[in-house]
């Protein structure tokens, strides 16, 4: 069974760039999960838990297309090895093979094209992973912004009890591994000369460290989600919308650098909804949440972890955020991205 999407929406498509915006769900509901309709798709995760034999194996891809394709804090290389490795480790897996594909506009320079490989044989080995299989393409100048790349994933996964949205429960805590908003505004900031002063860098990090010690400490973990595309309030929305249930936030417990905060600020942006590279979600039993933290701080990349909320019940598939002034307002997805071409 196919649903087309409305013409409307496709006069909007080129308004939103990458995940994270209403139209984008719309044309995942409405045309690509109908046309492939299987029971893996449905979970909605980071990426497919797929039995093979006795093994359990995480599977997943994505594109790359930031702008500028070098930033501080890291590349385009080091966040396609990064962003596929942290959809792998947020399925409960320990990330192993890669694949990528490289879309090249004519022109690029070759220093260009090996710096962004150096840094991403440097990423993959600093997550442990091979990149095994590649291929390349060539488009005519002016179709491809320099370089696109493509990536799959495979690792297997180690947690004993399915990690995803379909295991959240009430009661759950909501933690956080670090503060918000700091890959958006570094791109943001590079791409448009901008300067502001304290200067900033991508979080963008491998997380599969944090996991594993998670899994190995035997916490049960409920679901994870990295905070990419759409920032943290599309992460707890997608999770909130699938499941049924309710999330309540505390405003105030998100931790967002000052640096981050006053660029948001001048330039009309909610931090809530700035992509992040290197911050992930956990959801577990509220009884487990302190030991949690415990063994995300022994981790440099999840050391500022903290509580931002809690699963308050099923309902109605919203998440609520409670203000510093103490009010409550629901928080719902963008039409489009807030900074096109970031990740």
């Amino acid at each position: 069974m196919t649903c087309p999407v409305p013409n409307q929406d496709y006069d909007r498509i080129l308004l939103a760039h990458g995940g994270g915006g209403r139209l984008t769900q719309r044309l995942l509901d409405r045309l690509f999960r109908p046309a492939f309709d299987n029971e893996l798709l449905a979970t909605r995760h980071d990426g497919a838990a797929l039995a093979l034999g006795a093994d359990r194996l995480a599977f997943t891809t994505d594109s790359y297309v930031v702008r500028p394709l070098f930033f501080p804090g890291g590349d385009i290389g080091r966040l396609a090895v990064c962003g596929t490795v942290n959809d792998l480790a947020m399925c409960g897996a320990r990330p192993l093979w890669l694949s990528a594909g490289f879309i090249l506009e004519e022109g690029l320079a070759v220093d260009d094209l090996r710096r962004v490989v150096e840094s991403m044989r440097r990423a993959a080995s600093d997550a442990r992973v091979q990149l095994v299989t590649a291929d390349t393409k060539v488009v005519e100048r002016g179709k491809g912004d320099g370089i696109y790349i493509n990536t799959a994933g495979l690792g297997r996964i180690i947690a004993r009890e399915p990690i995803g949205p379909a295991s959240v429960r009430p009661g759950d805590a909501v933690l956080l591994s670090g503060d918000i908003g700091r890959h958006g505004i570094t791109i943001m900031t590079a791409r448009d000369g901008l300067a502001f002063e304290s200067p900033l860098e991508s979080d963008c990090a491998p997380l599969h460290e944090p996991v594993l010690e998670l899994i190995a400490d035997g916490l049960p973990i409920h679901c994870l989600r990295d905070l990419t595309r759409g920032g943290l309030a599309a992460g707890l929305i997608e999770i909130a919308q699938t499941t049924g249930v309710d999330f309540e936030i505390d405003e105030e417990a998100i931790p967002i650098v000052d640096a981050v905060r006053g660029a948001s600020e001048l330039l009309g942006l909610d931090p809530l909804y700035i992509a992040n590279e290197g911050r992930f979600l956990v959801i577990l039993p509220e009884r487990d949440a302190d030991a949690a933290l415990a063994t995300l701080g022994r981790c440099d990349v999840a050391r500022g972890a903290c509580r931002i909320g809690r699963v308050t019940g099923a309902g109605r598939g919203e998440t609520i955020l409670r203000s510093r002034r103490g009010t409550r307002r629901v928080l719902d997805l963008f039409s489009g991205e807030q900074l096109p071409r970031i990740c």
